[in-house]
């Protein structure tokens, strides 16, 4: 990549593809970051551009290179397989370009840094945020992991939740488990399922709130 080409990507500014970092942040929310985007649909993080799009480069190409290897080794499970591509800025600095492909060993979790008592999470790539995955987007991640077709009866529940999504378009676990009369859970395994056959498509929403839709097409 040339540094033009840097600059025409850091140009489209922050979105589902794309995470600015001035420099290597905090081991934990690097983590986090790279594994939102590999278990979404995969992107970059460019080290060395601003929030603002502009290509400011690092000073030690060198110790920031270190400083990723150490956010990723023994915190992210299953491991990601990133490529780093250095592009020059100038005599002194240089830019990082983090290629993460959408992955297919996913879930990945970021594991708890030394305390036994946190569970390991997961992430996704939402617009320009990486927020904590949702038991049914882990679940969802982890049915496609198989890659084998989904079972489920279609039935009337089944029938009577696209009726209702005709009429009002999105629907939760809770407001799916109120509509059929089953337990939470029971809504959720339902919802997964049918998001794993490509019956319905499932949104991550910040700070919890996912909904399904029907599929389009």
């Amino acid at each position: 990549m040339t540094l033009d080409d840097l600059r025409r990507l850091a140009a489209m500014g922050e979105g589902h593809h794309l995470e600015f970092k001035n420099r290597v942040p905090r081991p934990d929310r690097l983590a986090r970051e790279i594994i939102a985007l590999a278990n979404t649909d995969g992107g970059k993080v460019l080290i060395g551009v601003d929030d603002d799009g502009s290509v400011v480069g690092v000073r030690d190409a060198d110790e920031e290179l270190f400083a990723l290897r150490e956010a990723l080794g023994g915190r992210v499970e299953p491991e990601v397989d990133i490529d780093v591509e250095p592009v020059r800025i100038s005599h002194r600095r240089m830019a990082l370009v983090v290629d993460v492909p959408a992955s297919g060993d996913r879930p990945h979790y970021l594991r708890p840094d030394g305390d036994p008592r946190q569970k390991r999470r997961a992430f996704v790539r939402v617009d320009d945020q990486s927020v904590e995955a949702s038991r049914e987007a882990v679940q969802l991640m982890k049915e496609q992991r198989k890659g084998t077709g989904a079972r489920f009866t279609f039935g009337e529940r089944e029938r009577k939740l696209l009726a209702y999504l005709d009429r009002h378009e999105r629907v939760t676990v809770e407001g799916y488990a109120r509509l059929a009369g089953v337990p939470p859970w029971k809504a959720s395994k339902t919802l997964v399922q049918l998001a794993h056959a490509g019956v319905l498509a499932l949104h991550a929403q910040p700070g919890g709130g996912d909904y399904f839709t029907a599929s389009v097409g």
